[in-house]
C-alpha cells in the first residue's frame, strides 16, 4: 500500500512512496550520455583558449591559460548571474528586484574527457574536493554574497550541456528557498530538543535502523533517506558535527575520505544503473552573516534522475517515489 512520508527536516515537506509497481532497477530506463568528443570540446587540454581566462589551476608546471593542469577553475561562459555591479535593490509596493549579481563557476575536474567519476583516481578526487573549498573560501570575501551552493550535473537529462567531467559553483545574493527551509527546520528541532543537531539525530536513527544505510566510514555515512523523493536518493553526510563544508580542511584526512566515500557512492549508483544521469549538491550554512548556523549540519544529497515531475508534483509541490528507500538502500548494498 502506498505511504506518505515527511521528509526529516521540513515539515511541510511530503513524499508519496508506492511500491506497487515494485521496479527492478533494469525496469528504469536512462539514456546514454552524450559524449561530444574531444575535438571541438573547450574543457580539454589544448583547448584553453577557447574558455574565459581561469580563475584558479592546479598544474605543476606551465604558463596560466595554458596545458600541464588537472584541475581548472573557469568563469561560466554564460553565467546565471553575473560578477560585476551592484545589487541596487528596488522596490515599488509589489514589485521587487535587484541586479543579477553572482559568481559562477565552472571546476573542470580532470583533463580526462571520458572518465567517469567512480574512476578517477583517489588523489583526483581528493583534488576536486580541495578545489571545491579553494573557490568557496575565496568567494565568501565577498560580502555581496550570502550563499554558494557547489553542484555536479552528469548527463543531459540531468542538465549537463557538455560531456567532460565537471561541477559548478553559483554564488548568490540572497539564501535559497530550499536552504531557507532547511535551516527553519533545523531550528525548529535544536529549540525543542534543548539543542540536539537533527542530522546528528538522523545519523543516529539511521545507523539503529540499518535498513537504509548504503555504506559507512570513520567519518561519513551514505544513507537512502526515510521521505526520498527520487529512485536510488541518497544523503551522505558527515558524522562529525559541522555546519560549514570548507572547515574539513581543518583535517585533511576528511577531505580525503570524503573523496572516497563519494567515488564509492557513485560506484555503487552506476554498479547499479550504468550510466545513469545524476546531480548532486552540496548544502552547507550561508556566508556573511553574524549567525554561526550551529544548529545546522552540511551535508550532500545525490539524486539519480530516474522519474520527472509531472501534473501531481507541480500542482501540489508532493513527489512520488516508486523505489522504496529501505529497498533502494538493499540494492545499493549489494553493489
Amino acid at each position: 500500500m502506498p505511504e506518505i512520508r515527511r521528509d526529516y527536516v521540513i515539515d511541510s515537506e511530503w513524499v508519496v512512496i508506492s511500491p506497487e509497481r515494485n521496479m527492478r532497477p533494469s525496469d528504469f530506463k536512462v539514456n546514454p550520455a552524450q559524449n561530444s568528443g574531444t575535438s571541438k570540446c573547450p574543457f580539454c587540454p589544448g583547448h584553453e583558449s577557447m574558455t574565459p581566462p581561469e580563475i584558479l589551476a592546479y598544474r605543476e608546471n606551465g604558463e596560466r591559460d595554458g596545458e600541464g593542469w588537472w584541475i581548472r577553475v573557469i568563469p561560466n561562459k554564460y553565467p546565471a548571474l553575473r560578477i560585476e555591479g551592484d545589487l541596487d535593490y528596488k522596490e515599488s509596493g509589489i514589485i521587487r528586484s535587484m541586479n543579477g549579481v553572482g559568481a559562477h563557476e565552472v571546476i573542470i575536474e580532470t583533463p580526462e574527457h571520458n572518465a567517469k567519476p567512480y574512476e578517477l583516481p583517489d588523489k583526483q578526487m581528493h583534488e576536486i574536493i580541495r578545489a571545491y573549498i579553494d573557490r568557496y573560501i575565496d568567494l565568501t570575501k565577498d560580502k555581496r554574497f550570502k550563499y554558494i551552493l557547489i553542484f555536479k550535473n552528469y548527463g543531459k537529462d540531468a542538465g549537463a550541456s557538455l560531456s567532460h567531467p565537471h561541477s559548478q559553483l553559483i554564488a548568490t545574493p540572497m539564501i535559497p528557498p530550499n536552504i531557507a527551509e532547511e535551516l527553519e527546520g533545523a531550528k525548529k528541532y535544536y529549540i525543542r530538543s534543548n539543542g540536539k543537531c537533527i542530522y546528528d539525530e538522523i545519523i543516529r536513527k539511521e545507523k539503529e535502523i540499518g535498513e537504509r544505510v548504503v555504506l559507512e566510514s570513520d567519518n561519513y555515512i551514505v544513507i537512502c533517506p526515510y521521505a526520498s523523493r527520487f529512485p536510488f536518493e541518497m544523503w551522505l553526510l558527515p558524522k562529525f558535527h559541522e555546519a560549514r563544508f570548507e572547515k574539513i580542511t581543518l583535517n585533511d584526512e576528511f577531505v580525503w575520505e570524503l573523496g572516497r566515500v563519494l567515488k564509492e557512492t557513485l560506484r555503487k549508483l552506476f554498479a547499479t544503473i550504468p550510466d545513469v544521469p545524476f546531480n548532486y549538491y552540496i548544502h552547507t550554512s550561508p556566508i556573511n552573516t553574524k549567525n554561526e548556523y550551529r544548529y545546522y549540519h552540511w551535508h550532500m544529497e545525490i539524486m539519480p534522475r530516474l522519474s520527472k515531475p509531472a501534473g501531481f508534483e507541480w500542482g501540489t509541490g508532493f513527489y512520488i517515489n516508486p523505489m522504496p528507500p529501505e529497498r533502494a538502500a538493499e540494492i545499493l548494498r549489494e553493489k
